[in-house]
């Protein structure tokens, strides 16, 4: 398999303005030609599984079913998706409006931005790199691809592929690290999409700012799970463990901690070891099912935490180095000042936070940045209606983890410091669209449109008034009267 090249510093305005210059000709306009390029980005997918799955194996060790599950699977059904419903999604759209204006013919046209850039990640490297690419090839825009360098394998392999399959004139990719980043972010594009850590985000939306570019970033954060003492515990530690572990731990909807109810913890704890035996066997070091951490940098971050946790490792805590292998880990008895807590884990390291009221949970959860996600196990649903009620994240996901992220008629994305925008679906066609108001007037009738002119009278106020707005009387505020 090839290894990664780094698109020359010098290339990078020439190929983004190559793409500004082929947009300005209408190439991408067409519903036939954005169906066509979505069918070469199924098939790209499609016919080269197998290529697929030794890249990512290679970078992180994924097992095939989690590649099929949350990669190659997801960006297959977005394409289908997106071709089935295109001339639905691209329709102009009526609105209702008033009298007046009806005859004005107001309707919503779709029209794309124009030339965007997309900043994928090393955890999901096909999945969010391409999911944003299917709605901005949909919405009709030409698209700059920038693929984590840090899983270096896959990016190579879609640098190879891509070519073959979307036509150059209007997507291309761009490899580089910092350096070619930073030369990439200077040019100007109509709409950035990043996907990654909460630190890079703000060098992305500086780098915006600067020349006025409207950004979508999903980010991350510390999702936390509350787990309240009514719930089915062999239940919740199963599924906790799955969506903990999936990707090792690398995934930024992951649960990153557990809010416990005091009680049940070692019971919990107790439940959750048997989940990781059943799933991945007496040895996970050994097991096919379970991954690798991406590299050295993020090994030696996640052995810091462990080597400097004062919370009680109870399940796990082995490492390798030469395997980049981090086991299965549960720390119990966490405090809030442990290094466990100060930032989000993104591997497979879970603390527990046992408190005596679940209000003490949604106390500190409020004190903390908003998180991409939150989870709540329980049987009761007002209490997990009150948890949702009380607090703030992304998405929300009660007596489950991660499936929020394949229900792409949900939004997904964050809020604050976990992200802006959401996407997937429909949704990621609308964020590379411009929803263009636009009216149809009549040359004609130029005498009814008198009474807008000057010059101005009561009796033409009192007739616009009528033909625009409606007349309502609402009683007294009820509120500065006391009564709510």
């Amino acid at each position: 398999m090839a290894e990664l090249t780094f698109t020359p510093i010098d290339d990078i305005p020439k190929i983004v303005q190559e793409l500004r210059a082929t947009f300005l000709t209408g190439l991408t306009r067409p519903l036939a030609y954005r169906k066509e390029q979505l069918k070469g980005l199924h098939n790209l997918i499609a016919e080269n599984e197998a290529l697929f799955k030794e890249s990512v194996y290679r970078d992180l060790r994924k097992p095939h079913q989690e590649l099929m599950a949350g990669e190659t699977g997801a960006i297959r059904q977005e394409a289908i998706d997106a071709i089935k419903h295109l001339d639905q999604w691209a329709a102009p759209q009526s609105v209702k409006t008033t009298l007046l204006n009806r005859m004005n013919k107001p309707h919503i046209r779709k029209t794309p931005l124009g030339t965007v850039l997309i900043i994928g990640a090393w955890n999901l490297p096909i999945n969010l790199l391409l999911a944003p690419a299917v709605g901005a090839i949909a919405a009709g825009n030409c698209v700059i691809l920038k693929p984590s360098e840090v899983s270096t394998h896959t990016a190579a392999l879609l640098t190879r592929l891509l070519p073959k399959y979307l036509d150059p004139r209007s997507v291309r990719i761009i490899n580089g690290a910092a350096a070619e980043t930073t030369v990439l972010l200077e040019q100007k594009f109509d709409h950035m999409f990043y996907t990654g850590s909460g630190n890079i985000g703000k060098v992305i939306m500086t780098a915006a700012a600067k020349q006025l570019t409207p950004v979508t970033l999903e980010l991350g954060g510390k999702s936390p799970a509350f787990v309240s003492k009514d719930v089915d515990i062999a239940v919740a530690a199963r599924r906790l463990t799955f969506g903990k572990l999936f990707n090792t731990g690398q995934a930024c909807i992951a649960p990153d901690y557990l809010i416990v109810e005091r009680g049940i913890e070692q019971e919990l704890v107790k439940e959750m070891k048997i989940a990781i035996q059943e799933f991945y066997g007496a040895s996970p070091q050994t097991s096919q099912s379970y991954g690798r951490i991406i590299n050295n940098n993020h090994f030696h971050r996640l052995k810091r935490l462990l080597d400097t946790t004062r919370g009680n490792i109870v399940v796990g805590g082995d490492t390798q180095e030469d395997d980049l292998y981090i086991a299965p880990t549960i720390v119990l008895d966490v405090k809030l000042d442990d290094p466990l807590m100060e930032s989000e884990i993104f591997g497979p390291i879970l603390p527990i936070w046992v408190v005596d009221t679940i209000d003490e949970g949604i106390e500190y959860v409020n004190r903390n940045d908003q998180p991409l996600a939150l989870y709540v196990y329980s049987h009761n649903m007002k209490l997990a209606d009150h948890i949702l009620e009380n607090t703030r994240s992304g998405g929300a996901v009660i007596n489950d983890s991660l499936i929020q992220f394949m229900v792409t008629a949900l939004p997904f994305g964050g809020t604050g410091p976990s992200g802006i925008g959401n996407y997937h679906g429909k949704r990621t066609f609308d964020i590379f669209s411009h929803e263009r108001a636009t009216l149809v007037k009549n040359l004609g009738m130029q005498k009814a449109l008198a009474i807008s002119y000057p010059p101005y009278t009561e009796k033409k106020t009192s007739w616009l008034e009528w033909l625009l707005f409606d007349k309502v009387k609402y009683p007294d505020n009820a509120i500065l009267k006391g009564k709510l």
